[in-house]
C-alpha cells in the first residue's frame, strides 16, 4: 500500500471513527461527514491517474455534485433544529416526538 493510498484510508478512517465517537454537536457530525465525502472524492480523483484511464473521470465530479448536496441538506437540518430546539446538541432530539 502506498503512502498515498493510506493517507486517504486514515483519512476516511478517522472521519467515521469522530461520527462514530463524537456525536455532542450536529455540526461535528456534519463536519466528519464532510470529511469523510472529501477524502472519498480525492481518492477518486487520483484513481483514473493512477490506473491511466480516461472512462472514469465522470465519477468523481458526480460525487462532488452529491455531496453538495448531502452538505446543502445538512445546513438546512442544522439551522431547522436550531430554531426549533435553541441548539444543536444531539440529545435534545427524540425521535419518537413529532
Amino acid at each position: 500500500m502506498s503512502a498515498l493510498h493510506l493517507s486517504f484510508f486514515s483519512a476516511f478512517t478517522l472521519s467515521s471513527l469522530g461520527l462514530a465517537f463524537h456525536r455532542t454537536h450536529l455540526i461535528s457530525a456534519l463536519l466528519c461527514l464532510e470529511s469523510m465525502m472529501l477524502s472519498m472524492y480525492i481518492a477518486l480523483s487520483m484513481w483514473p491517474i493512477q490506473t491511466q484511464t480516461a472512462s472514469a473521470t465522470l465519477l468523481p465530479i458526480l460525487m462532488l455534485a452529491f455531496s453538495a448536496c448531502e452538505a446543502a441538506t445538512g445546513l438546512a437540518l442544522l439551522v431547522a433544529s436550531t430554531r426549533t430546539h435553541g441548539s444543536d446538541h444531539l440529545h435534545n432530539f427524540n425521535l419518537l416526538q413529532c
